[in-house]
């Protein structure tokens, strides 16, 4: 049995993207949870690894483009993946060492400063630290984190692996 190729490779990739900002979108507008400020930042993550397996699959490039596009993949992984785990870490913090909640992320970006707005945007607040919603035990920046593991991995094989 061979491996799918590189080209089915970015298209999964792309799916399992679409996948995740779908799940996002039904947690938000049917659930009715709110995304805080992290939150934003991860989807912001998941849709840069979409854009480009979706990029790299419609281009189907040679080695040394694949290289380049599952590197790209894994860059924004991991930074989407840098941003689960600091929600992760506000969410293990004790109650008292909690930064304070801000306003919500749309009156931030259209009364604070710019800088001031990517901070938070960047670090998170209080909002960030609370679980709104769990599934078998972790939190949606859990799953978020599990996602992002993957999409770093499938990237990381993209870039390294051999074809024919």
């Amino acid at each position: 049995m061979s491996l799918p190729g590189p080209r089915a490779i970015f298209a999964l990739l792309f799916a399992g993207c679409a996948f995740l900002i779908s799940a996002a979108m039904y947690l938000e507008y049917v659930e009715g949870l709110e995304p805080c400020p992290l939150c934003l930042t991860q989807r912001i993550m998941v849709i840069l690894v979409g854009v480009v397996a979706l990029v790299a699959a419609l281009h189907n490039p040679g080695a040394s483009g694949r290289r380049a596009y599952g590197l790209l993949v894994s860059l924004f992984a991991a930074g989407g993946l840098y941003f689960a785990g600091r929600q992760l870490w506000l969410q293990s913090l004790p109650a008292d060492q909690v930064p304070a909640c801000g306003p919500g992320v749309s009156y931030m970006f259209e009364a604070f400063p710019f800088l001031d707005f990517l901070k938070v945007i960047l670090t998170g607040d209080g909002n960030c630290a609370e679980v709104k919603w769990t599934f078998l035990g972790l939190s949606i920046p859990g799953w978020a984190a599990v996602g992002f593991v993957g999409l770093f991995a499938l990237g990381l094989w993209q870039a390294f692996r051999k074809t024919r």
